[in-house]
């Protein structure tokens, strides 16, 4: 959805009235969970939205406005991610997002989270575009490869940490090759079916699956807690505004 919002909003406003808005709003989205102090669907899967139309277009930008190959995009977001794993990790001793009860843990996950929708991104234009596999196979690649960390944490033992965050990492380049394959024209290897259209479509199947989440609460731990400001874990009982959330990724 993301993908397909994105592109819809440079096409039909232009990069310099669209980028702005869906800063503002990601901007927004982020003040409104982090004035939470327990997990919230709504607030929650809005931010994550808003990540994923701008970090579309932070990835995009670097291609299509400065000209850098996606293979260097791609390089480049991968070492930002790296940087922010490694200071998150020095900082707090732990990746897992069951460990998230402080504000400050909460920030780098998010800064990890709109890092890995930029590289994935450009991941997934440099397999499509610049190695020509089109979008189709370029989705089909990375099913195969979200497979990887299922199969390795199930069967081998592959750690749960590093099994989440590989895929979620692949998550973005996936839904953003079937996006780009249901919108783009059939020159370009897709379905024709417009960038507006499959944007509605994925926003409605997007609404209707939070709502779901919202009204059930399946997704939230038994046992909820507050967020301290900037408290150690030890120091606060129960989950967080993310570490509630057993299934929210």
């Amino acid at each position: 959805m993301g993908e397909a919002t994105s592109d819809y909003m440079n096409q039909a406003l232009g990069p310099a009235i669209a980028v702005p808005i869906m800063l503002i709003g990601l901007w927004v989205a982020l003040k409104l969970q982090l004035g939470q102090d327990r997990y919230v669907a709504w607030t929650y899967w809005l931010v994550v939205v808003m990540v994923a139309v701008f970090g579309t277009s932070a990835a995009d930008a670097l291609h299509v406005g400065l000209g850098i190959p996606y293979v260097i995009s791609t390089a480049f977001y991968a070492i930002v991610l790296a940087v922010v794993f490694t200071c998150w990790y020095r900082s707090e001793g732990t990746l897992s997002i069951h460990s998230i009860h402080t504000r400050r843990r909460e920030k780098f996950y998010w800064a990890t989270v709109l890092a890995t929708f930029a590289l994935g991104t450009a991941a997934g234009d440099l397999t499509a575009t610049e190695w020509n596999l089109g979008f189709l196979p370029s989705g089909l690649l990375f099913i195969a490869l979200i497979a990887v960390p299922a199969i390795a944490w199930w069967r081998f033992g592959l750690n749960s940490i590093v099994a989440f965050w590989f895929a979620y990492i692949i998550t973005r380049p996936l839904g953003a090759s079937f996006a780009d394959y249901f919108d783009n024209t059939r020159k370009l290897s897709g379905l024709a079916l417009g960038a507006g259209p499959v944007a509605l479509g994925l926003a409605a199947l997007v609404v209707a699956v939070v709502g779901y989440l919202a009204v059930t609460r399946v997704d939230v731990q038994k046992e909820p807690g507050l967020v301290a400001p900037d408290e150690p874990p030890e120091a606060v009982p129960g989950g967080s505004a993310l570490s509630e959330g057993v299934a929210t990724l």
